[in-house]
């Protein structure tokens, strides 16, 4: 089963607006509400591809029963962790000539409840899969993907970590299975611009040496890279379309990449599932579903 942490998820309230002004009261032209947070993105993508997953977590008031409801709603077992007080936050996002966000802090996590989400992942194990994405809220301690990895070190679990720079660099000590930094991130990590696939490939290699497994790079329009665990390097240009949506195309990436893996064992196929999985995010109103993922899949 593939399983996601998902530190501070929301509820997303999506709604397009046009002539979007700031001085005037502005009308939707349509709205949504879906279940947030980077975690929760890909166990909703995985699920769509047909891979069981669970999403964990923490969930309060009103608005995280609602976030943890819409889960099951997309096929996704979750097993959040209610918290006795706060909400689970609320992100707006406008989508007019430009896109705006407004996104909710979040409530306290007190230490029993994180230990509650610790001995959770005991029951992890080498058929499983571990996510770990999304920033750290300033309620958590800084080191729990360290705390997690730590736990599970050497009990056969693969964990792919997708996170900014700092956290990113702190896990890497643990092996893990994949990390997706984009071409930018990698170059903020060594403190350089990169500006060919070239260099892409010989600082994601660094990053191996630190003690990543398999290393994907996306590139936004330009696709992703992958260094494999086994020295392979394979790039996948995208699909051609119209992009329509910036929230969650990483997600699905990762989510498609590991949906590869545990279908066809092969990291090339891995590759083409993920960057058509983002592509297909990328052309859509919200997540794509398997439907759309397939058809792009058929074109690159």
């Amino acid at each position: 089963m593939v399983y996601t942490v998902t530190f501070n998820p929301s509820l997303d309230y999506v709604v397009q607006v046009k002539n979007f002004r700031g001085d005037a009261v502005n009308r939707t032209t349509s709205e949504a509400v879906y279940a947030g947070g980077k975690g929760n993105n890909v166990a909703v993508v995985i699920s769509n591809l047909g891979i069981k997953s669970r999403a964990l977590g923490f969930r309060a008031g009103f608005t995280g029963a609602a976030m943890e409801q819409l889960l099951r709603d997309y096929g996704c077992d979750t097993d959040f962790i209610p918290l006795d007080e706060g909400m689970t936050r609320i992100n707006v996002k406008v989508k007019a000539e430009e896109e705006f966000e407004i996104n909710g802090q979040g409530p306290k996590i007190p230490e029993q409840k994180i230990e509650q989400l610790l001995e959770k992942t005991d029951s992890l194990g080498k058929e499983d899969v571990l996510v770990l994405s999304g920033s750290i809220p300033n309620t958590l301690p800084d080191d729990i993907y360290e705390r997690i990895m730590r736990r599970l070190d050497g009990r056969g679990v693969r964990i792919a970590v997708d996170a900014t720079q700092d956290l990113l660099l702190k896990v890497l000590k643990y092996h893990p299975f994949l990390i997706k930094p984009n071409n930018h991130e990698l170059g903020e990590m060594f403190g350089v611009t990169l500006t060919s696939d070239e260099e892409i490939v010989t600082y994601a290699k660094k990053l191996q040496d630190m003690g990543a497994a398999n290393v994907l790079v996306s590139m936004a329009g330009d696709g992703a890279i992958l260094v494999d665990e086994n020295g392979n390097v394979y790039k996948q240009l995208p699909a051609k379309g119209e992009v329509v949506n910036s929230v969650g195309a990483g997600d699905s990436m990762v989510a498609g990449f590991l949906a590869g893996c545990l279908t066809s064992g092969s990291y090339e196929q891995a590759l083409r599932l993920g960057t058509a999985a983002g592509s297909a995010t990328a052309f859509t109103s919200w997540l794509a579903g398997r439907d759309e993922i397939e058809r792009l899949l058929n074109k690159i």
